[in-house]
């Protein structure tokens, strides 16, 4: 694996690996903060907003930057600028659309959480779901930028961007949340509606953030397309329709990990009440899922930053002919991925008790997030 391929995976894998363990951790402080109750009403929110997100940015960080990688690749570096300028546009307005639909479809989506008990009200639910769908007006367009430096051979700004979303949300979300609660003795509700409403403010921090690196460059970007003998402008719908092919893969297989949580929120409250259970144990029940699913979830993280990584390096080495590099760059990545998430699994399993009970102390029954 050459020097500048693993510059980048270094970037962008530390980058992931940080922004998880940070979304990891602070789920302690939170958790203290609002409770099992709360954390259950914080997950009902990010439910259906991660299905819409997939959707709306329809797989764009590698869509984009294998698109980008194959034109820059020929010398067209004005094509990767159009399909920047036109994407942006698409996606400003998907974000849009989607924020809509999620706002306004907020009392249908919820009614399958169930309500009862001395649980969450489905107001509550209603009030965090609209809250979070505002996070779908910027996180569209940050995607398609970081694709665009991703495919421009530049993970820098994606790796920056990805840390700079997680730190500002968080330090939001718990900065908010004890404000409210200890300070203006506000209700747990508001402090839960604080943290989804996060999501807009760190989505929107990390679009500052790639708009000003762009801007920096812009003189290096123009000075690199008009001294490029490949150029050649690309119609609108065939370059759509392109990207629109690069990205189904992307969308389905990115869609698979939201669709299956999400199963397991929308099911699992029906399900034990109707075998008995109080809707405040089954809440308990279903958060201590979220966070079981959360941990799991760190190292498979550092599999999708290897994969941004590579995607573009690929297409690029495919479109040049160079098929013994694309072989060994997929080799490599491999038995990266696997030298990290093999002993991970292995350690999870053989440690997972401990851990949960060590990072977890203040859940009120510590024995189903450890089976789960």
């Amino acid at each position: 694996m050459d020097k500048k391929m693993m510059r980048g995976t270094f970037f962008l894998t530390s980058a992931t690996f940080i922004s998880k363990i940070i979304g990891f951790l602070f789920i302690i402080p939170f958790t203290l903060l609002v409770g099992d109750t709360g954390y259950a009403l914080y997950k009902y929110a990010y439910g259906p907003y991660t299905i819409l997100l997939s959707l709306s940015t329809v797989g764009l960080p590698l869509a984009v930057s294998k698109f980008v990688a194959k034109y820059n690749e020929r010398g067209n570096y004005l094509a990767g600028l159009n399909l920047l300028r036109y994407g942006l546009i698409a996606m400003i307005i998907s974000g849009i659309v989607s924020f809509l639909l999620l706002y306004f479809s907020a009392p249908w989506v919820v009614v399958a959480f169930g309500e009862g008990g001395s649980g969450n009200s489905r107001e509550d639910m209603i009030y965090v779901v609209r809250l979070v769908s505002f996070a779908l007006l910027v996180v569209p367009p940050m995607s398609l930028l970081r694709g665009y430096f991703q495919g421009s051979d530049s993970m820098g700004p994606s790796a920056m961007s990805t840390v700079m979303e997680q730190v500002v949300r968080i330090v939001f979300i718990l900065a908010g949340g004890y404000l409210i609660l200890n300070v203006l003795n506000g209700t747990i509700k508001a402090a839960v509606g604080i943290a989804t409403f996060a999501a807009f403010i760190g989505g929107l921090a990390s679009l500052v953030l790639l708009l000003w690196v762009f801007w920096k460059r812009r003189r290096l970007i123009r000075k690199q397309m008009d001294e490029s003998v490949g150029n050649a402008k690309i119609a609108v719908f065939p370059m759509f329709k392109e990207l629109t092919r690069y990205a189904i893969p992307f969308v389905i297989t990115g869609l698979t990990i939201p669709i299956y949580q999400n199963i397991d929120t929308f099911t699992i409250n029906r399900l034990f009440m109707n075998i008995g259970y109080a809707f405040s144990k089954v809440e308990v029940i279903n958060g201590n899922i979220g966070i079981a699913q959360i941990l799991v979830l760190v190292p498979v993280s550092l599999a999708t930053a290897f994969g941004m990584t590579l995607i573009p390096r690929i297409t690029s080495s495919f479109e040049s002919g160079r098929i013994q590099e694309v072989r060994d760059s997929i080799d490599q990545t491999f038995q990266l991925v696997l030298f990290f998430t093999f002993p991970a699994a292995i350690g999870l399993s053989a440690v997972g008790t401990h851990l949960f009970r060590l990072m977890f102390p203040s859940s009120s029954d510590a024995e189903l997030g450890v089976s789960f």
